[in-house]
């Protein structure tokens, strides 16, 4: 496996060691110290966000802002069907309804304007319309916001944001200029799992710009224990907080990010220059988005990505096909949804290639010759 090129992979180059090792003098190896505030503090600040609540995952973090957020029994969360499927099982988690909506071509993410179009229709008959959008940005591309900031002016719909794989990613233009995603919906979470642009092993964050819920979501992911009490607990909360030893990793990552960052849209120049002209659809870039291609993902032909994929692995390059949409996926096969058939397209035709952010030149070459001579071979 040594000779692979993986499909992600993470680096440890920085003050992680280092920083690791002071947790292990000190003794605070749990989910007290040091680390975990400054992490706390640091992630806000890079991010652009007034608060952020380190956590167990990220989809605790989702989970969590969720719930503050208004999502439970009775109520109606949107959210992308082309998503991976914690993003759905974080609102069911809090006992809420699902309304799956498809896909759009310019970016892959939920399609605001269909989503739009019901709610306006639900609304003028007396239908159901969501209470909340949990907005995904897919892939590292954000999400096109000015509809479903037009819905929560309008119609007082929530947005949490699910910015597990955008770390980094910004808009342009249009209502959110200049911000970065996980900082414009009521609150949001983000990953930091292995595979991520920086990893604290396994791990999230929660961010929110409302001080209150920061607050709230602090007490919630540590068992709702009452501060400076004897093993009291004024409510159910959740084991979600971060160790030290990973809040560690995290702070030694952050340092990195921006290195990081160079490096995926240098890489994904590299691909969009290299790739030009073979069979295949470059990934998505809308003119008012700044993406990070966390995974850069093409088109295929249809049906082809598996053995496309096949054909990689045996010359050492793995890729990977992309998500199946939610209304595939077995516990989530009658909920209600809006579409389908870009999703469906999206995960027929998707093939996410070699995108860590070390990837060398001769890596690059390399997966690029052997993808054109597996989509020649097909």
């Amino acid at each position: 496996m040594s000779n692979v090129i993986p499909l992600s992979e993470p680096s440890f180059s920085g003050n992680e060691a280092a920083y690791v090792k002071e947790c292990l003098d000190s003794g605070f190896v749990s989910s007290v110290g040091p680390f975990v505030d400054r992490f706390e503090r640091d992630f806000a600040k890079t991010v652009g966000a007034a608060h952020a609540v380190a956590c167990a995952s990220g989809t605790a973090a989702l989970h969590v802002a969720l719930q503050l957020a208004g999502a439970g029994p009775g109520r109606l969360v949107a959210v992308s069907d082309f998503t991976f499927i914690a993003s759905v099982n974080a609102i069911r988690y809090t006992g809420a309804d699902v309304l799956l909506v498809d896909s759009e071509p310019r970016t892959w993410n939920l399609d605001s304007e269909l989503l739009r179009d019901h709610v306006v229709r639900q609304a003028a008959r007396g239908g159901r319309i969501p209470d909340l959008v949990e907005v995904v940005h897919v892939l590292g591309h954000p999400a096109d916001l000015e509809p479903l900031l037009e819905l929560r002016d309008r119609f007082g719909i929530r947005i949490v944001e699910d910015a597990a794989e955008s770390l980094g990613a910004s808009w342009r233009a249009g209502p959110a200029a200049g911000r970065q995603t996980g900082t414009v919906g009521k609150l949001a979470g983000f990953s930091f799992n292995g595979n991520k642009i920086i990893t604290t092993g396994a791990g999230g964050i929660l961010t929110t710009n409302d001080p209150e819920l920061a607050v709230r979501a602090k007490h919630l992911t540590t068992q709702a224990k009452v501060p400076a009490s004897s093993y009291l607990h004024d409510e159910i909360g959740y084991n979600y907080r971060l160790s030290n030893l990973s809040a560690a990793l995290g702070v030694a990552q952050l340092e990195q990010l921006g290195e990081r960052l160079r490096r995926k849209r240098e890489i994904a120049r590299w691909y969009a220059e290299q790739l030009d002209g073979l069979a295949l659809t470059l990934p998505p870039h809308a003119q008012w988005a700044e993406p990070t291609y966390w995974l850069y993902s093409v088109l295929l032909n249809a049906d082809e990505p598996e053995k496309i994929a096949d054909r990689l692995s045996f010359g050492g390059v793995q890729a990977r096909r992309v998500w199946r949409p939610i209304h595939q996926q077995p516990p989530y096969a009658r909920t209600e949804r809006l579409g389908g058939e870009v999703a469906d397209d999206l995960h027929d035709r998707g093939l996410s290639l070699p995108s860590s952010a070390h990837l060398t030149a001769e890596q690059q070459h390399l997966v690029r010759a052997e993808l054109a001579s597996a989509l020649a071979a097909n």
